[in-house]
């Protein structure tokens, strides 16, 4: 009877791991189809912020919660350039989760998509460490839109991380001031399959995309194959 008992836990054990284990895997699949969406929109991120970014940060379906006033919530993934320069080919997805900020009417109701740039290495080193705050430890801006900078504001051009909303089929720049991004390594684990921070998977040299992530850096590595900031400083 113990033999049996035993037996049933395993099971159930190994069934909550794996469906754990899918629904990250779903997750970092969705952000590759949303990151094509989004670049599939005319009027979507200047290609010329694009070629700058040292990582990308796409979020789907961030949810309003209620959380005091107001607040929010996602979970995606970030992919950076790799090399210790990031100015080699797109590396390997590490899993992250979005939270706080109100924003009222901003999102209404409704889930919004959520895709940050972040532009250089002292931003990238700051959303490796820990949780951070944007607009308090790093500058944050909504990013402007269209195909070339033209008009765009010094604020946006200036800033660590610029950040991108889709909500019912609208795409724009939005400030996402107040709300902190944090490394989530128990995702990353369901993800890889042992535990990997987020330092390691992106400033590792042997850390393979999982099949989950290969649409997300397939479609960076298309749009935006070479990091043009290193390029105009050698």
């Amino acid at each position: 009877m113990l033999r049996y008992l035993s037996l049933v836990v395993c099971f159930v054990l190994g069934s909550a791991g794996l469906d754990a284990a899918n629904k990250e895997q779903d997750r970092l699949e969705n952000c590759g189809v949303v990151m094509q969406e989004i670049l599939d929109i005319p009027e979507n991120i200047p290609q010329e912020l694009l070629e700058k970014a040292e990582c990308v940060i796409v979020i789907p379906s961030m949810t309003k919660v209620a959380l005091g006033i107001g607040g929010s919530y996602g979970r995606g993934a970030m992919v950076c350039r790799s090399g210790k320069a990031f100015n080699g080919p797109w590396g390997a997805p590490a899993m992250y989760t979005l939270e706080g900020g109100s924003f009222g009417l901003q999102l209404g109701g409704e889930s919004t998509d959520v895709v940050f740039l972040v532009m250089n290495s002292r931003g990238v080193d700051a959303l490796l460490n820990s949780k951070v705050k944007l607009g308090a430890s790093l500058s944050a801006a909504a990013g402007p839109k269209g195909r070339s900078l033209e008009g765009s504001t010094d604020a946006s051009l200036r800033s660590e991380i610029l950040s991108y909303s889709r909500s019912r089929g609208l795409f724009a720049g939005m400030s996402l001031e107040g709300t902190s991004l944090r490394p989530d390594d128990d995702a990353s684990k369901e993800v890889y399959g042992r535990s990997m921070t987020a330092r390691k998977i992106v400033t590792g040299n042997r850390t393979d995309v999982p099949a989950s992530g290969r649409h997300l850096v397939d479609v960076l590595q298309k749009n935006a194959p070479h990091n043009e900031s290193k390029r105009s400083t050698q």
